[in-house]
């Protein structure tokens, strides 16, 4: 909700995601004043292929920037500072003045399969490939995505001077800067993660193009000022500082105020995501959870990225509602159907998935499905296919030593006590709803660009300022009915992902 600041030291934050801009104005003590959303649309023309328009990318960042200062009603001149997030892996080759060689390859894109084969193979198969880059790469990685345009697009790889992620674009277009901040090199698996600069030996080995990667930068570390004319789409003040800015995972571990090590957050959006923070990076590469550098550069953030969350309800939504249905009804119809659903279970595969398994072909849908079955149940189902997968992710991780006896919960379906209560008693943790859950990542952003002026001292300093708006607890009885279901659950793994294997090569 908007607020009021004792000052008029103001900072900008954007999260760039797959529907939309969300766009956070907030002050030094992290409250915030206003926030705005604007939509894009994510287009499909072939199959495995997802593309968006960066130029939707800063149409948005224009008029939610706009928004925010209306809302508040304060003047360009108070904007301190601004900082971009975006979503991660999501490919946007950028030419020598910073303009889009072609469409965004979306991080949800996995046309470039057959580059992930033929990498593994080439470099002697996936235990050689996870001991050089942590995990084995797939047809939605970063890496595999511009071998696909080195061969398939030419003309388009020889006009690229720097291959930037959908944040790298958002601060050359604002800077006129070509760079990486150092969680976006970290999602392309090149990265050094001591040094945090672009590994010679892994990019010599893959045959990476170096000449094309951006340089890295911190998160924190200020590209420059906005120049003239971005100043004037946005509303702002040329000049105002911007910083390199990070990736939407690591922004909404600052937004969470998830920063310290053992802490752990989880994101209910498109996508959802299971992030803790350590000291040290570790990889589970079979799991694909994979450790990112976190913004703070003393500590990393282990994620473990499911790919279809609330983008299954939303399909849902969209496509069997004939226009009529909504999320809210979705919801309490579910409440009114009792947890297990009368043995329906739903598999939330609906775009491959990435953890607790890599597997891009792998797909979604209803098991032991039946005529007593009505639309609660299948919408409740869908609320706890998301918890089990889940609950896989959490003990991949507490297999190695991170339990995450309580998790933070943002992202737009943390709105809901079912899904939550849910997620707590599938899990067995204890969950806490952050405060403006919707825009944490755009508030870690801002928060981001604050620390880079000087205006905090630093990414501890971030964690007092994200309060805990509602708190769940495990129910036993309901923790044990899903600890029978859990089994049942990764049993359909195998024979499932033999199957899409068959049907979507």
């Amino acid at each position: 909700m908007p607020g009021t600041s004792s000052g008029l030291d103001l900072y900008v934050g954007h999260d760039l995601g797959t529907g939309g801009d969300k766009a956070a104005l907030v002050d030094r003590q992290g409250r915030v004043l206003a926030t705005a959303f604007e939509p894009y649309e994510l287009f499909h023309p072939a199959p495995k292929v997802a593309e968006q328009d960066p130029e939707d990318y800063w149409a948005a960042v224009s008029s939610t920037t706009r928004a925010v200062l209306d809302e508040a009603g304060v003047g360009a001149e108070s904007v301190k500072a601004v900082g971009f997030a975006g979503q991660m892996l999501t490919l946007v080759p950028l030419d020598a003045g910073g303009v889009p060689t072609r469409m965004a390859i979306s991080w949800m894109d996995s046309r470039a399969d057959q580059e992930a084969r033929r990498l593994v193979r080439r470099l002697g198969g996936d235990r050689v490939v996870m001991a050089l880059a942590g995990a084995v790469p797939s047809g939605k990685d970063i890496v595999c995505k511009v071998a696909w345009l080195r061969r398939n697009e030419p003309e388009v790889f020889d006009r690229t001077a720097a291959f930037c992620d959908a944040t790298g674009y958002l601060v050359a277009r604002a800077t006129g800067e070509l760079v990486a901040d150092h969680t976006a090199a970290g999602g392309t698996g090149l990265l050094n993660r001591k040094t945090r600069e672009w590994d010679r030996l892994l990019t010599t080995v893959i045959r990476a193009p170096v000449k094309k990667l951006p340089r890295i930068l911190a998160c924190a570390d200020v590209v420059g000022g906005l120049l003239e004319g971005p100043a004037s789409e946005l509303g702002l003040v040329p000049g105002t500082p911007v910083v390199a800015g990070l990736g939407d995972v690591p922004a909404a571990q600052v937004g969470s105020g998830s920063v310290l090590p053992g802490d752990a957050h989880i994101c209910l959006g498109t996508s959802g995501w299971l992030c803790v923070t350590t000291d040290t990076a570790k990889d589970l590469g079979r799991n694909g959870v994979f450790s990112l550098p976190a913004a703070d550069p003393s500590s990393f953030a282990m994620v473990g990225e499911m790919e279809t969350v609330g983008e299954c309800l939303d399909w849902f939504v969209d496509n069997l509602g004939a226009g009529e249905l909504t999320h809210a009804t979705c919801l309490s119809e579910a409440a009114e159907v009792a947890p297990g659903c009368d043995g329906l279970m739903f598999l939330p595969w609906m775009f491959g998935e990435r953890s607790p398994v890599t597997d891009t072909t792998l797909r979604g849908g209803f098991v032991n499905l039946s005529l007593d079955h009505g639309r609660g149940h299948l919408v409740r189902a869908m609320l706890e296919g998301a918890a089990l997968n889940l609950r896989w992710v959490l003990d991949v991780v507490a297999s190695a030593g991170h339990p995450c006896p309580r998790l933070r919960a943002i992202g737009g379906g943390s709105r809901s006590d079912l899904w939550l209560q849910t997620i707590a008693d599938v899990t067995g943790r204890g969950i806490d709803a952050v405060s403006n859950a919707q825009s944490a990542g755009a508030v870690g952003a801002a928060l981001t660009s604050a620390i880079g002026i000087g205006s905090l001292p630093g990414y501890a300093a971030v964690r007092p300022l994200a309060s805990i708006d509602r708190s769940f607890e495990p129910d036993p009885g309901v923790a044990a009915l899903h600890g029978e279901r859990f089994e049942a659950y990764r049993s359909m793994w195998p024979p499932m992902s033999r199957l899409g294997r068959r049907l979507n090569r």
